[in-house]
């Protein structure tokens, strides 16, 4: 497992990637470090999604596809949606969370789990609700 340092919205986080996605955790390491905007989800509850529109996850040129995908993502599961029904995305559960869109429930693949700052997520998922958009930033750590 590759451990992962993501900041956002005044707040260090260690997550490491799942085994059980491997394609997409291999494009997504290629990414890094990686720096986005995290907004508040519109229809999955508990959670924070960075928007990526069209973009295509690829691993030495095939697009990601679905890999140990999930709809009900835990408190500190990240997934990752490679399109389809919806835009592209990657959305972080800080509570309850069932992924959907206004198509209707959709699933992702489950790539990085929180392991260290778990507690404070829901500090996170309130300021991302109140006060917008913050940056976030995926980077190996040391």
């Amino acid at each position: 497992m590759t451990r992962i340092r993501i900041t956002a919205g005044g707040h260090i986080f260690l997550a490491e990637t799942h085994p059980d996605a491997p394609q997409t955790v291999a494009a997504f390491l290629k990414l890094l470090p990686y720096r986005q905007k995290l907004i508040h989800v519109r229809w999955s509850g508990e959670g924070c999604w960075v928007p990526l529109g069209e973009f295509k996850l690829e691993n030495d040129g095939i697009p990601v596809g679905f890999e140990n995908h999930t709809s009900h993502p835990s408190v500190g599961d990240i997934l990752f949606y490679p399109g389809g029904y919806s835009e592209t995305e990657i959305i972080l559960a800080y509570g309850s969370c069932c992924f959907a869109s206004k198509m209707g429930q959709l699933a992702g693949n489950h790539f990085l789990t929180v392991v260290e700052g778990r507690e404070a997520l829901r500090a996170l998922g309130t300021r991302v609700l109140w006060e917008g958009a913050q940056p976030i930033v995926f980077e190996l750590a040391d």
